[in-house]
């Protein structure tokens, strides 16, 4: 075993050989040999692709260790604890001194996070308001009240001062506001509407996952719902019985607001979203027809998960006005669904 130099750039670089008998897991071995580090710091590393064993990444902490193999894991260089403004293009489309409503671009994270500190959309706002959003909320996620996904596109609202942060969190936290979601999924739900109402709790094969729990009864995890419309279905699956489409258009609409909600609900219907990289590898996409092969390839491209926050609607909670926002859908979702309406 040993510990590397300090690099500014890279950050400490460890290596370790493991011997016969390691352990069963790779990240509970380099837990044990290094105690400063915990296994869930370790997981957190492999899947930022920090690990390598003989030079190939490690993309499993679950893996068994390779007796005489030599695995190097790099820890990034501490990063300063108050994100920094960066000067990032913001689609703007709602401000007031109290708040401001953002038509979030494709692939920026919310707020800075451990290996993501740069490029987010506090970055970007802090740039753009100066000062006035320091540490509302708290000094790591300044004036964020929620949340979408970094691949996820469209509104967002963040608060300018404590006053409006509190107001806007009692409405989420009772969910009095409206929020809808356009979702282009592979396959469609066997209901057309329904309303998904259940308990979602972590995966235990994949922490980073949510999964419905097993157990109706269960009070783990917390109470997820979700109402859906499918609004167009496209093409016919290939294999599967007359009727079942190969995708679908689907507007959901959040009652609730949990991490990965309506990726962990559409994928429990078996239509997960297009391009999904976490919630989306359970099958390939098959449909029959003259275009079939062309919208195969276009699912395939799609580089990331197909889902668009199109409204949002709430009582601003300053002024009392009513406030209602639409997003259309961005160019890639479009051209997607372009294709897809050839099925």
């Amino acid at each position: 075993m040993s510990l590397g130099d300090d690099d500014p750039e890279i950050g400490e670089i460890r290596t370790a050989i493991a011997p016969e008998g390691a352990g069963e897991r790779v990240d509970a071995w380099l837990a044990r040999l290094w105690p400063d580090l915990s296994r869930s710091r370790v997981q957190g590393l492999i899947g930022a692709g920090k690990l390598t064993v003989d030079g190939a990444p490690v993309t499993h902490a679950k893996d068994k260790p390779r007796a005489g193999a030599t695995y190097e894991l790099v820890l990034p260089p501490p990063e300063p604890a108050a994100p920094q403004p960066e000067n990032l293009p913001l689609d703007i489309v709602y401000e007031d001194e109290h708040l401001i409503v953002v038509d979030k671009a494709i692939g920026m994270a919310m707020h800075p996070a451990p290996g993501s500190m740069r490029g987010t959309l506090v970055n970007a706002l802090l740039a753009h308001g100066g000062d006035s959003l320091s540490g509302i909320g708290g000094v790591a996620r300044p004036g964020i009240v929620h949340r979408i996904d970094k691949d996820t596109t469209g509104l967002v609202v963040v608060a300018k001062h404590d006053a409006a942060h509190q107001g806007l969190a009692k409405l989420f936290a009772k969910h009095d506001l409206e929020r809808a979601y356009y979702a282009v999924t592979r396959g469609a739900p066997k209901e057309r509407s329904a309303t998904i109402e259940n308990r979602l709790v972590r995966s235990n094969e994949d922490r980073r996952k949510y999964v419905v729990a097993r157990d109706p009864n269960t009070e783990a995890g917390k109470v997820a719902i979700t109402r859906y419309w499918t609004i167009e279905s496209y093409g016919q699956q290939a294999g599967a019985s007359a009727g079942r489409a190969a995708a679908a258009l689907i507007e959901c609409r959040l009652h609730t607001g949990r991490t990965h909600q309506i990726r962990a609900h559409l994928s429990h219907l078996g239509c997960p979203l297009i391009g999904d990289p976490l919630y989306g590898k359970q099958r390939a996409f098959k449909a029959e027809g003259p275009y079939a092969a062309e919208a195969a390839a276009a699912v395939e491209a799609f580089p990331r998960q197909a889902l668009h926050a199109a409204v949002l609607g709430f009582v601003h909670p300053i002024t009392g006005d009513d406030l209602r926002f639409e997003s259309e859908l961005p160019d890639d979702m479009e051209a997607l669904l372009t294709t897809l309406r050839k099925l």
